[in-house]
């Protein structure tokens, strides 16, 4: 499929992964219409901080994913969609497990609904590499076990189930697309690599973190958004679940450690209590194989981690970012 002038929705357009993946669908030619959550105060995420050109070219539409009626009349017209929007904390999944369900499961339930009766020509689902939990085996392969080990995962892994039962059902046509863990500019402050950064360039020399041996497949963003992108083009996507991930693993503890060193700073870690996951929830360890990426999608990464985390800690280093973010705070 070629998406240049495709009416394409991207839901959780506000987030830090959907506002990469809105502009890099600008760039490409699309019409693109963002569904953003509603707030009263008309703040649009991420998407409030492009050029007034980019926000001018794209299509507003403010709304709540859980609202099935809203999420139609977003769709109506939309040749793909884009599905991100979820609820993505693990921390605050254990404090409010009930609006996990309703967002990541209703949500996608409301999305596949309205795709199947307004004949949407593709889905991208967004699923996310904790729903195997510590891996079993390595690298992992689409075909490991599913085994979450938070509400977080849990619902994540029912809405990916959703997803392709739709397709088998009623032969929607859905891809489910598993990025490991992404991380660049914009990304949320309960994420451990803009954890680190802004508690660095806050001048902090003993830096708070949970475990540090649990080791991450870091996927740049800008990689992450092309596997989307390939994914909406490739026909071949339909049905399969794919994972986009680089196949090398780094713990925290060695991360931690390579950002204080390309930022030219010497650090020491605390491991605080309450930054930890209940014992039996940690995920140990996540290292994918990508080789049905390479396959289906003639995906592979483009950016090494020391490229990403230099970039990223460009990003977070300008004034005007490092006030958006408040590292002194444990944010769940």
């Amino acid at each position: 499929m070629v998406l240049e002038a495709k009416n394409v929705l991207v839901t959780g357009a506000g987030g830090f992964i959907g506002s990469h993946l809105v502009e890099k669908l600008l760039t490409i030619g699309c019409h693109v219409t963002t569904f953003i959550h509603y707030n009263s105060l008309n703040r649009w995420g991420w998407i409030d901080s492009f050029s007034r050109e980019k926000r001018d070219s794209i299509r507003i539409f403010t709304g709540d994913i859980r609202d099935p009626n809203g999420v139609r009349n977003a769709m109506k017209g939309a040749d793909v969609v884009f599905h991100l929007a979820a609820l993505i904390g693990i921390p605050y999944s254990y404090h409010s497990p009930d609006t996990y369900v309703d967002t990541n499961i209703k949500g996608t339930l409301n999305v596949l609904q309205s795709a199947r009766d307004l004949s949407v020509q593709k889905i991208i689902h967004t699923s996310t590499s904790e729903v195997y939990g510590t891996a079993q085996f390595v690298p992992i392969t689409e075909d490991h076990p599913v085994n979450p080990q938070s509400p977080y995962a849990a619902t994540k892994s029912g809405a990916d189930f959703l997803a392709i039962s739709f397709y088998r059902s009623f032969e929607t046509p859905v891809s489910v697309i598993r990025p490991f863990n992404t991380y660049g500019p914009r990304q949320s402050a309960r994420a451990v690599i803009p954890t680190i950064i802004t508690q660095i360039l806050k001048g902090e020399r003993k830096i708070k973190l949970g475990d540090l041996s649990p080791t991450r497949d870091l996927n740049y963003v800008d990689d992450t958004v092309q596997g989307f992108i390939r994914a909406g083009e490739v026909e071949g996507s339909v049905g399969a679940v794919i994972h986009l991930g680089t196949g090398v693993e780094i713990s925290i503890s060695d991360l931690a450690m390579k950002i204080a060193r390309l930022m030219g700073r010497e650090i020491s870690i605390e491991c605080a209590d309450e930054r930890k996951r209940p014992e039996k929830s940690e995920v140990e360890r996540l290292l994918a194989d990508n080789s049905r990426a390479q396959k289906i999608l003639a995906w592979k990464p483009a950016w090494n981690l020391d490229e990403g985390l230099k970039e990223t800690i460009k990003w977070f280093s300008m004034k005007e970012n490092q006030s958006l973010y408040k590292s002194e705070i444990y944010n769940i």
